[in-house]
């Protein structure tokens, strides 16, 4: 006979949230995996992957609104699909969430249903978390390099002097945090973190960090030019943002930021004539015309994510596609002075603003989107700053 292993928890939400964190591709991967494609009806997919490579294959075999969902698992390991019921029950102010996971019978799946139940109640855990206070602890939980990266292609490897062509470039390196303290700096590329090879591709390192916690040491192996260092790096603890659960609020410190990052990129260019801003200090390298492209950009997409954030619909790719080097010239041709870039940049600022102090109460009540939209938004004026050290590095080369 089949056997059953069942795991509860209470969550202070409504139902209808409860229902959506199983039904919806962006509530899934804020608490159970990395990326998700869903259709929740009687024979629709549900399709579940974590970084590692790890996924679940499964359909919806049962749904009934803000009550109960069904589906098939069907893992990269498991021989077989197995089931999954979900029940709902609203009561005393929030919803208890019992979840019983159904195998076959015999000795392997009575192990296997053990690891099922294990795995279920770490993850109902961090939903609880999700839905209560926005935090997803898988991310808060792990531990920081301090690095922001950027482009890494056989081009900026030759022109870096770096004989590989797979790894993470650097792009920022932030004082006071792990990657700093080892010594790592602008423009190395890491290839290796924990022993764990990293590729051109974002998730290794996630997957690299995984089990790793602040405080941890790892060796980290990469390329300055030519010269290939190995160096013992202690990782850093995850600093837990202060979100506003309030939208006007929200957008007046974003603004209150914005418009700081924003003076400071202004400054750069006093007194700066046109040709020494387009001009590019080597053929691989942006001019200081063409770094304000990329943050015009930068701001538009953050605009249309923030929107699917809304809409529960978010956009996903294979991988990062980079920056694509005919748009930013399309956009300094539109926008050809100094002045231009710069008034259409606070244009799309002050849009930024006016969107944030109208986003909808509904969504601020969906507080793990929310949260996260909210974390990237108080962030965001760091990837300006980080740019204005470009244009200046870029005007200066140019005189």
């Amino acid at each position: 006979m089949p056997q059953t292993v069942t795991t509860e928890k209470f969550v202070t939400a409504p139902a209808a949230y409860v229902y959506r964190a199983f039904t919806n591709a962006t509530v899934l991967r804020e608490w159970l995996c990395d990326l998700a494609t869903v259709a929740p009806r009687p024979g629709g997919r549900m399709y579940l992957w974590w970084h590692g490579e790890f996924y679940s294959n499964g359909e919806y075999m049962a749904v009934e609104e803000n009550k109960s969902v069904t589906f098939k698992w069907f893992s990269r390991v498991d021989p077989v699909p197995t089931q999954v019921t979900v029940t709902l029950q609203e009561k005393d102010g929030g919803t208890l969430v019992t979840l019983a996971h159904t195998v076959p019978d015999g000795d392997d799946w009575a192990q296997r249903a053990e690891g099922f139940k294990q795995e279920w109640e770490s993850s109902l855990y961090n939903l609880v978390s999700v839905l209560e206070t926005g935090l997803d602890l898988r991310t808060f939980n792990r531990p920081m390099l301090g690095i922001n990266i950027n482009d890494f292609n056989a081009e900026i490897a030759h022109q870096l002097g770096v004989p590989v062509t797979d790894g993470l470039r650097l792009d920022t390196v932030l004082e006071g945090m792990g990657a700093h303290a080892a010594g790592l700096r602008k423009d190395d590329v890491i290839i290796s973190l924990g022993g764990k090879a990293i590729t051109n591709d974002y998730g290794t390192l996630v997957a690299a960090l995984q089990g790793e916690k602040g405080g941890d040491k790892v060796e980290v192996v990469f390329y300055r030019g030519s010269e290939k260092k190995t160096v013992s790096m202690e990782l850093s603890r995850r600093p837990i943002p202060k979100v506003p659960f309030d939208a006007a609020e929200l957008a007046k410190q974003v603004a209150a930021e914005n418009e700081a990052a924003y003076a400071e990129l202004a400054k750069s260019f006093e007194g700066v004539a046109e040709a020494r801003a387009s001009q590019r200090p080597l053929s691989t390298q942006w001019s200081a015309k063409e770094v304000l492209a990329h943050l015009i950009h930068s701001e538009r997409y953050m605009q249309f994510l923030v929107e699917d954030m809304i809409a529960s619909q978010e956009k996903w790719s294979d991988d990062w596609s980079g920056n694509v080097e005919t748009h930013i010239r399309a956009t300094v041709k539109a926008f050809p002075t100094v002045q231009a870039l710069l008034e259409e940049y606070k244009l799309l600022l002050d849009e930024t603003h006016a969107f944030i102090a109208a986003f909808p109460a509904e969504f601020v009540a969906r507080k793990g989107t929310y949260f996260r939209a909210a974390a990237m938004l108080l962030n965001w004026k760091d990837h300006t700053l980080s740019h204005v050290d470009q244009i200046k590095a870029a005007l200066k080369a140019a005189r």
